[in-house]
């Protein structure tokens, strides 16, 4: 049997009620770009809009019209935007507050500092960063995203060590490997 040949998260699409209203929250909130904005091909002719916030990523995010406006939450369950550390995380968090977003929770899950959060259409939303550990999932605690980044990071150390499953993340990640080679 041949190897499964690596597939990593590029983007993520779905279907939108308010093209407008949509790009306009990812634009603002998560600093994206958007790459390309048209009516597509296919049948019914959608409006199609290509976003991203990387740029060696034409899109990370694609939204098109044609979502039922009859209240139902989106099917997706989360989309997850990787940031480089914990104070940008908290740099995202106090955008959050001051945008009044849906059901801010943000959660420490030992292996990652996570926040979590509606767009304007109901769609789950992640932004998170990895901790130094890895610890068995699903693990997950309140955080306190108002604390010094010091002290955040050492609730979490003593917080992992505490569970048996704990290791460091590069150790994680090479066992990882090995078992993907």
């Amino acid at each position: 049997m041949p190897a499964i040949p690596d597939a990593q998260l590029g983007h993520i699409g779905f279907t939108v009620r308010d093209m407008d209203k949509m790009i306009a929250f990812y634009t603002r909130v998560l600093g994206m770009v958007v790459n390309d904005d048209g009516v597509s091909t296919r049948p019914g002719a959608p409006r199609i809009a290509f976003l991203s916030r990387n740029a060696s990523e034409h899109h990370q995010v694609a939204f098109v019209t044609g979502r039922p406006d009859d209240g139902s939450r989106s099917m997706i369950n989360q989309i997850s935007f990787r940031v480089a550390d914990l104070e940008a995380m908290r740099t995202f968090y106090a955008m959050l507050l001051k945008e009044g977003v849906a059901e801010l929770d943000p959660r420490n899950h030992g292996n990652a500092w996570s926040i979590y959060f509606m767009d304007p259409e109901g769609n789950r939303v992640e932004i998170y960063t990895a901790t130094p550990w890895y610890v068995s999932q699903p693990f997950g605690r309140a955080l306190d995203l108002t604390q010094p980044a010091e002290k955040i990071l050492a609730e979490t150390a003593a917080m992992v060590t505490s569970d048996p499953t704990h290791c460091p993340a590069d150790e994680w990640s090479r066992r990882l490997a090995a078992k993907l080679a």
